[in-house]
């Protein structure tokens, strides 16, 4: 993507943290900790336990994580608060530059009296001497593709995982994007840095934005709404942000692969699998063959609406694979959803439609999905699940059991809604 003309590392270095000492990015009220708990990937505990640990995690020892550029405090709250609410001991460090950013991750974790929070100001790339691991797990979700240097920043903080541990990471996808970039250099031309009071740049950029004509890229796309309800911190970080590039899924494997890692997975794991994408067999079968990433590569490019892309990664080294429910004494999760709501929005078997940027696309779910569903409360095993069921269905064996909870978690793993959990 097109750079900033004339402008050196060190000005771009002082735009960045000036944008977000003016403008802390997301826009978040703490009074809203009050009423809700902002959830989602990566980061949640029992998705990182999945991908990172293989569902094997000790839950009961102390658990170390870096958020290494926090901003106002998503990730950080969240899994302080999953950890307080699963009696995890251990600490999450929120690290970020913008000391603005992390007033308001504090004033959130306040509310929330949250005492597993410790924050660290500085730039993650100095992450060895400001926050020096090893850490369990490291989320960095919407920064690295800010860096003059990605690939340093990456680097830096893999050299401060733990053996075992792994990290969460969101970066920009590119097709998605399809209309940002060209909002960008239109406003290096109207409105670049140092021109104007970032204000009025803001302002530039909403009346170019709604003064648009059908034709243009942005309009086209349809998927792009961050500026829409985000404030003028959303505004500035789409459209007038200094650093910014985009990602697709062979550049993510080898950005990876350079920084002495390995993808687990993508969240969620359908949009990059061709299997729940692609309708003509003769299509899918051509492509069975393929490994993970070739086949994530495809389902990019065939959807192309991917605006960003979240994944897991472990060192190389680190032979860890995601958990399967072979183990009857396996412990079933739901993620960002309760049993209730989950018995609720699950039919009595048939057909769900999952709708993500604009792509529908149908799966198939066994009859017991709602009671299944109902169940898995994050205690029960498989084993104690079939036998709550079988108090009103005697005659249904566990193999049979066992078939249907596969169906329903091939889906609900699919869509990122259920991940595992090995017994203590």
């Amino acid at each position: 993507m097109a750079k900033p003309p004339d402008i050196n590392r060190k000005t771009q270095d002082g735009l960045v943290q000036s944008q977000y000492e003016s403008y802390p990015y997301p826009e978040r009220n703490p009074a809203d900790e009050k009423t809700r708990l902002i959830a989602g990937s990566p980061s949640n505990l029992f998705e990182l336990n999945h991908y990172v640990f293989g569902g094997a995690r000790d839950l009961g020892k102390p658990l170390r994580t870096l958020v290494a550029g926090g901003g106002t405090g998503d990730a950080a709250i969240m899994l302080a608060q999953h950890m307080c609410n699963m009696a995890v001991p251990g600490k999450v460090v929120h690290l970020d530059l913008s000391r603005p950013s992390q007033a308001v991750a504090r004033d959130r974790a306040q509310i929330r009296d949250l005492d597993n929070i410790e924050f660290v100001t500085g730039s993650l790339l100095d992450v060895a001497d400001v926050a020096p691991g090893p850490w369990d797990y490291i989320d960095c979700c919407g920064v690295l593709h800010h860096l003059e240097d990605p690939d340093a920043g990456l680097r830096a903080l893999a050299g401060q995982l733990a053996p075992d541990g792994g990290i969460g990471v969101m970066v920009y996808g590119e097709y998605g994007r399809t209309g940002i970039y060209h909002m960008q250099d239109m406003l290096r031309t109207i409105a670049p840095a140092g021109t104007m009071p970032d204000a009025d740049r803001v302002e530039m950029a909403k009346r170019l934005a709604s003064g648009l004509p059908g034709t243009a890229w942005l309009v086209r796309n349809g998927l792009i709404h961050d500026h829409v309800g985000g404030g003028d911190s959303g505004v500035y970080d789409i459209f007038l942000h200094s650093r910014d590039r985009a990602y697709r899924v062979p550049e993510i494997a080898e950005f990876v692969a350079r920084a002495g890692l390995r993808v687990t997975t993508f969240i969620e794991p359908y949009r990059y699998d061709p299997d729940w994408l692609v309708q003509d067999p003769r299509i899918r079968k051509r492509l069975r063959d393929l490994g993970p990433l070739p086949r994530a590569a495809f389902a990019e490019l065939f959807t192309g609406n991917l605006k960003k892309h979240i994944f897991y990664a472990v060192l190389n080294d680190n032979p860890v694979t995601p958990p399967n429910t072979d183990d009857p004494d396996i412990v079933p999760h739901l993620l960002n959803l309760s049993a209730e709501d989950a018995s609720n929005a699950l039919p009595p078997g048939g057909r769900i439609t999952v709708n993500a940027d604009g792509l529908k696309t149908d799966m198939s779910i066994p009859p017991l999905s709602r009671t299944i569903g109902s169940l898995c409360d994050g205690t029960r095993s498989l084993s104690e699940i079939h036998e709550a069921i079988r108090e009103k269905r005697s005659d249904l064996n566990y193999d049979a059991f066992k078939r249907q909870f596969d169906d329903l978690y091939r889906v609900m793993n699919a869509i990122n809604r259920m991940a595992l959990r090995s017994p203590a």
